[in-house]
């Protein structure tokens, strides 16, 4: 009973905890020690920081990644210029208005681009996208709408049907 007791005050002692409250536990700090004060004083003379060099002088020391004069490894590695996206979809893309030259009730795919020469070289599969205007009704067949490409083409009386990629 007094274990369950003595826990609880714990606990709520850590609750009214204020900030005046947060002290280090008694003997995990020490004064820091003097050194370079004489040859008796167990540290004297060179401080412990040896006889010469650029380590024992005021100031010694270099910045961090310095290699002592060498290429550091920060300046001869290449440099990461924007991370690669794994897995990324590549598109064959083409604006709607591109496609408003095309003949009423056209059946539209990537093949038949290629054919009329409106695309010259296909990347992937086609992406629609809704640049420009179209007033002409087109049955078109791409992998990828854009929600405003959609809405052109069934506004003007067409149709979208997405393929497989």
């Amino acid at each position: 009973m007094l274990k369950k007791q003595k826990k609880l005050r714990d606990i709520k002692s850590f609750l009214l905890m204020r900030l005046e409250d947060a002290k280090p536990h008694p003997g995990s700090k020490k004064p820091r020690g003097r050194v370079g004060r004489g040859i008796a004083a167990g540290q004297g003379a060179s401080a412990g920081l040896g006889m010469r060099g650029q380590n024992s002088r005021s100031g010694g020391g270099t910045r961090p990644g310095f290699e002592g004069g060498q290429q550091p490894l920060y300046r001869r590695i290449p440099k990461l210029k924007g991370f690669p996206i794994v897995n990324r979809k590549v598109y064959t893309t083409i604006n709607v208005e591109k496609l408003a030259s095309l003949n009423a009730n056209t059946e539209v795919n990537l093949a038949f681009l290629q054919e009329v020469e409106i695309l010259t070289g296909a990347k992937g599969p086609l992406k629609i996208l809704g640049g420009g205007n179209l007033n002409v009704p087109l049955k078109v067949q791409a992998a990828a709408f854009t929600s405003t490409a959609r809405n052109k083409i069934e506004a003007a009386g067409g149709s979208c049907e997405v393929l497989m990629k």
